[in-house]
C-alpha cells in the first residue's frame, strides 16, 4: 500500500450547491484558482444540472470560462444525464472530468432523482457512452452509504450492489458518500467489506461528511482497508440539500492535518488550503 493520499476537493461544487445565496462568478473562480495553486490535482468546479432545482450552479459555463487551468489538475463536472451533457460538450477537450451518481437507497433515488436505483444508471448510462466516445474521464457516486433520511440504515449489500452497477457501466472511480453524516466506525468497516468484494480500493474514494463528528475516525477506518482517495470541501462547505439535517462536509484542512498526523503524503500545499478556507467562509457570508 502506498501512503500518498489524493484529496478531491468537491467545495466549489459540492460545497457552494448547498449555499442560501448566489455565489457569484467571480467570487467562486477565485476560491478555485486558488485552490489550483495548492497542489490539489482533483478540484470539482461546478455541475449542469436544471437551475430551478439547484440554481448555485446555473453559472457554471462562465465559472470554467474564466477559471485557470493548472496543469497537472482535474477539474470534476457532474453531468447526471444528457440534458447535462448537451451543457458540457462545449468544453471537450479541456482538463475536465464528468461525475455521475446514483443511490445505494430507493428511497433517496425517489426524493433525489425521481426514479428508482434502476432506472437511474439506465438515465445515467448514455452520459458515460458519450464521455467515452469523448475520450472523457468519468467518475461515479454512491449516496446514503449507511443512513437514508427516508429509508434509515442502509444494507452494506445494498451499497455493493449499487457500486457494482456503475462499474458494470464503465470501470469508473466509485465515491461513496456518507451523505447525512451519521456513519460510524463499525458499520463504515462493515459497508467497506461488501463493497471491496466487488471493487478494488484503488477504484473507491470516501465521502464523509463531518454531521456526527465521526469523519476522521471514518477516514481512518477506509485507509486501514487499502483506500487512498478521499472527498472534502474547504472551509466545511456544503451538506446535501435533498438531505434534511446534513450539512458539513468534512474540512479540507482537517483532513490535511489528520493524513499528516498518520504520516501519509498528499502534496497539498496547507498553508493556501488555510487561505482557501478562509475565503470560503468569508463568501458564506
Amino acid at each position: 500500500m502506498t501512503n500518498h493520499v489524493t484529496i478531491h476537493e468537491v467545495g466549489p461544487r459540492d460545497g457552494l450547491q448547498n449555499e442560501a445565496g448566489v455565489i457569484s462568478v467571480a467570487d467562486k473562480v477565485a476560491l478555485i484558482d486558488l485552490l489550483s495553486g495548492s497542489g490539489l490535482t482533483e478540484i470539482e468546479v461546478g455541475s449542469f444540472v436544471s437551475p430551478k432545482w439547484v440554481p448555485q450552479m446555473a453559472n457554471t459555463p462562465e465559472v470554467l470560462q474564466q477559471m485557470q487551468r493548472v496543469a497537472g489538475c482535474q477539474y470534476g463536472l457532474l453531468v447526471p444525464n444528457m440534458r447535462g451533457w448537451d451543457g458540457f460538450v462545449p468544453f471537450i477537450g479541456g482538463p475536465f472530468e464528468v461525475a455521475v451518481f446514483i443511490s445505494a437507497s430507493e428511497g433517496f433515488s425517489q426524493s433525489n432523482l425521481n426514479c428508482s436505483i434502476a432506472e437511474s444508471v439506465t438515465r445515467l448510462t448514455p452520459v458515460v457512452r458519450a464521455a467515452q466516445e469523448a475520450n472523457v474521464p468519468v467518475r461515479g457516486y454512491v449516496s446514503c452509504i449507511t443512513d437514508c433520511p427516508f429509508d434509515g440504515p442502509t444494507e452494506p449489500e445494498a451499497v455493493a450492489s449499487a457500486v457494482a452497477a456503475l462499474r458494470d457501466v464503465a470501470p469508473m472511480q466509485v465515491s461513496l458518500g456518507d451523505t447525512l453524516g451519521k456513519g460510524v466506525p463499525d458499520r463504515v468497516a462493515a459497508m467497506l467489506d461488501a463493497v471491496l468484494q466487488v471493487a478494488p480500493a484503488d477504484q473507491l474514494a470516501g465521502h464523509f461528511h463531518d454531521t456526527g463528528g465521526q469523519a476522521l475516525e471514518n477516514i481512518t477506518v477506509a485507509l486501514d482497508r487499502g483506500l487512498r482517495h478521499f472527498d472534502s470541501a474547504v472551509g466545511g462547505l456544503g451538506g446535501c440539500p435533498y438531505a434534511p439535517g446534513a450539512p458539513g462536509n468534512v474540512a479540507t484542512e482537517t483532513v490535511l492535518g489528520h493524513l499528516d498526523a498518520l504520516g501519509y503524503q498528499t502534496g497539498v500545499d496547507r498553508d493556501v488550503i488555510a487561505k482557501a478556507a478562509r475565503l470560503a467562509q468569508a463568501m458564506r457570508g
